[in-house]
Protein backbone atom coordinates (compact mmCIF):
# COMPACT_ATOMS: atom_id res chain seq x y z
CA UNK A 1 0.00 0.00 0.00
CA UNK A 2 1.24 3.22 -0.90
CA UNK A 3 -1.27 5.53 0.95
CA UNK A 4 -4.51 7.13 1.36
CA UNK A 5 -6.28 9.80 -1.37
CA UNK A 6 -8.56 11.81 -0.26
CA UNK A 7 -10.61 13.59 -3.50
CA UNK A 8 -12.22 17.46 -3.27
CA UNK A 9 -14.43 19.35 -5.17
CA UNK A 10 -12.87 22.74 -5.18
CA UNK A 11 -9.09 24.73 -4.27
CA UNK A 12 -10.18 25.90 -0.75
CA UNK A 13 -11.21 22.37 0.29
CA UNK A 14 -7.97 20.94 -0.41
CA UNK A 15 -6.02 23.77 0.62
CA UNK A 16 -8.24 23.58 4.31
CA UNK A 17 -7.56 19.96 4.54
CA UNK A 18 -4.29 20.15 3.85
CA UNK A 19 -3.78 22.61 6.60
CA UNK A 20 -5.07 20.11 8.85
CA UNK A 21 -3.42 17.64 8.38
CA UNK A 22 -0.44 19.28 9.01
CA UNK A 23 -1.11 20.49 12.32
CA UNK A 24 -2.73 16.83 12.98
CA UNK A 25 0.71 15.94 12.44
CA UNK A 26 1.09 13.99 9.07
CA UNK A 27 4.54 15.32 7.51
CA UNK A 28 4.79 13.03 4.24
CA UNK A 29 2.16 14.06 2.03
CA UNK A 30 1.36 15.00 -1.40
CA UNK A 31 -1.59 17.42 -3.38
CA UNK A 32 -2.35 16.61 -6.85
CA UNK A 33 -4.48 19.70 -8.97
CA UNK A 34 -5.30 20.79 -12.30
CA UNK A 35 -4.00 24.03 -11.30
CA UNK A 36 -1.37 25.98 -9.53
CA UNK A 37 -1.93 26.29 -6.08
CA UNK A 38 0.86 28.66 -4.27
CA UNK A 39 -0.76 28.28 -0.84
CA UNK A 40 -0.16 24.28 -1.01
CA UNK A 41 4.02 25.05 -1.44
CA UNK A 42 3.95 26.85 1.91
CA UNK A 43 1.79 24.08 3.36
CA UNK A 44 2.87 20.82 2.48
CA UNK A 45 6.77 21.64 0.98
CA UNK A 46 8.00 23.79 4.24
CA UNK A 47 11.85 22.20 3.27
CA UNK A 48 14.41 24.00 0.69
CA UNK A 49 15.71 22.31 -1.87
CA UNK A 50 19.16 21.65 -2.00
CA UNK A 51 19.61 22.37 -5.30
CA UNK A 52 21.06 25.58 -4.88
CA UNK A 53 24.13 24.08 -3.20
CA UNK A 54 24.49 21.86 -5.69
CA UNK A 55 24.43 25.02 -8.73
CA UNK A 56 26.67 26.67 -6.46
CA UNK A 57 29.43 23.98 -6.03
CA UNK A 58 29.10 23.31 -9.78
CA UNK A 59 29.32 27.09 -10.78
CA UNK A 60 32.83 27.28 -8.33
CA UNK A 61 34.00 24.20 -10.67
CA UNK A 62 33.10 25.13 -13.59
CA UNK A 63 35.04 28.51 -12.91
CA UNK A 64 38.22 26.41 -11.50
CA UNK A 65 38.09 23.85 -14.41
CA UNK A 66 38.41 26.86 -16.77
CA UNK A 67 41.02 28.73 -14.91
CA UNK A 68 42.77 25.88 -14.35
CA UNK A 69 42.84 24.72 -18.18
CA UNK A 70 44.17 27.69 -19.38
CA UNK A 71 46.71 27.88 -16.61
CA UNK A 72 48.21 24.70 -17.01
CA UNK A 73 48.10 25.39 -21.24
CA UNK A 74 49.69 29.00 -20.34
CA UNK A 75 52.26 28.36 -17.80
CA UNK A 76 52.94 24.11 -18.14
CA UNK A 77 52.65 23.02 -21.12
CA UNK A 78 52.90 25.42 -23.54
CA UNK A 79 54.46 28.66 -22.34
CA UNK A 80 55.36 31.54 -24.68
CA UNK A 81 57.24 34.90 -23.94
CA UNK A 82 55.31 37.67 -25.97
CA UNK A 83 56.43 40.71 -25.25
CA UNK A 84 58.02 40.34 -21.97
CA UNK A 85 54.39 39.70 -20.45
CA UNK A 86 54.04 36.93 -17.80
CA UNK A 87 52.70 33.34 -18.66
CA UNK A 88 50.21 33.65 -15.80
CA UNK A 89 47.94 36.64 -16.38
CA UNK A 90 44.74 36.25 -14.86
CA UNK A 91 42.59 38.98 -16.84
CA UNK A 92 42.79 37.01 -19.91
CA UNK A 93 41.92 33.98 -17.77
CA UNK A 94 38.72 35.34 -16.39
CA UNK A 95 36.22 35.39 -19.62
CA UNK A 96 36.76 31.87 -20.39
CA UNK A 97 36.53 31.18 -16.93
CA UNK A 98 33.46 32.89 -16.35
CA UNK A 99 31.56 30.93 -19.57
CA UNK A 100 32.40 27.75 -18.04
CA UNK A 101 31.31 28.53 -14.74
CA UNK A 102 27.99 29.29 -16.49
CA UNK A 103 27.84 26.30 -18.64
CA UNK A 104 28.71 24.36 -15.11
CA UNK A 105 26.04 26.08 -13.27
CA UNK A 106 23.28 25.23 -16.17
CA UNK A 107 24.27 21.37 -16.52
CA UNK A 108 24.20 20.81 -12.93
CA UNK A 109 21.28 22.37 -12.39
CA UNK A 110 19.46 21.03 -15.06
CA UNK A 111 20.66 17.38 -14.10
CA UNK A 112 19.83 18.04 -10.41
CA UNK A 113 16.50 18.75 -11.54
CA UNK A 114 16.26 15.50 -12.70
CA UNK A 115 17.64 13.61 -10.15
CA UNK A 116 16.35 15.44 -6.83
CA UNK A 117 12.79 15.43 -8.70
CA UNK A 118 13.11 11.51 -8.97
CA UNK A 119 12.72 11.90 -12.89
CA UNK A 120 11.73 10.62 -15.53
CA UNK A 121 8.99 8.74 -13.47
CA UNK A 122 6.87 6.98 -16.20
CA UNK A 123 5.25 5.05 -13.35
CA UNK A 124 3.34 6.21 -9.99
CA UNK A 125 1.61 4.38 -7.53
CA UNK A 126 -1.33 7.26 -7.60
CA UNK A 127 -2.29 6.17 -10.94
CA UNK A 128 -3.79 2.92 -9.95
CA UNK A 129 -6.99 5.05 -8.04
CA UNK A 130 -9.48 5.17 -11.41
CA UNK A 131 -10.51 8.71 -10.09
CA UNK A 132 -7.91 10.13 -10.24
CA UNK A 133 -7.67 10.75 -14.14
CA UNK A 134 -10.10 13.81 -12.74
CA UNK A 135 -6.86 15.45 -11.55
CA UNK A 136 -6.01 17.08 -15.02
CA UNK A 137 -9.63 18.26 -15.38
CA UNK A 138 -11.88 19.86 -12.17
CA UNK A 139 -10.90 17.70 -9.18
CA UNK A 140 -8.53 18.05 -6.12
CA UNK A 141 -6.20 15.25 -4.60
CA UNK A 142 -4.66 14.60 -1.15
CA UNK A 143 -2.38 11.70 -0.75
CA UNK A 144 -0.99 11.01 2.66
CA UNK A 145 1.54 8.09 2.03
CA UNK A 146 2.59 5.09 4.74
CA UNK A 147 5.86 6.12 5.48
CA UNK A 148 4.53 9.10 7.26
CA UNK A 149 5.69 7.94 10.89
CA UNK A 150 1.70 9.25 12.29
CA UNK A 151 0.06 6.81 9.57
CA UNK A 152 -2.35 3.91 10.79
CA UNK A 153 -5.01 3.06 7.92
CA UNK A 154 -8.30 3.70 9.77
CA UNK A 155 -7.31 6.49 11.93
CA UNK A 156 -6.22 8.28 8.45
CA UNK A 157 -8.89 7.54 6.54
CA UNK A 158 -11.22 8.76 8.68
CA UNK A 159 -9.43 11.86 9.43
CA UNK A 160 -9.77 12.90 5.92
CA UNK A 161 -13.18 11.76 5.31
CA UNK A 162 -13.63 14.13 8.67
CA UNK A 163 -12.34 17.06 5.78
CA UNK A 164 -15.27 16.90 3.83
CA UNK A 165 -13.42 14.78 1.07
CA UNK A 166 -16.23 13.56 -1.31
CA UNK A 167 -14.23 10.17 -1.59
CA UNK A 168 -11.51 8.33 0.24
CA UNK A 169 -9.82 5.75 -2.07
CA UNK A 170 -6.51 3.01 -0.95
CA UNK A 171 -3.59 3.54 -3.35
CA UNK A 172 -1.94 0.26 -3.96
CA UNK A 173 1.52 0.21 -4.68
Amino acid sequence: MYGVMAEFDSVQALVDASKQAVTAGYTVMEAYSPIPIEELNDIIHKKRTTLSRFVLMGGLSGMAAGFTLQYWASVIEYPMNIGGRPYATWPAFVIPSYELTILFSALTAAIGMFALNGLPQPYHPVFNVERFSMASSDKFFLVIETTDPRFDHGATTRFLSDQGAKGVYDVAA
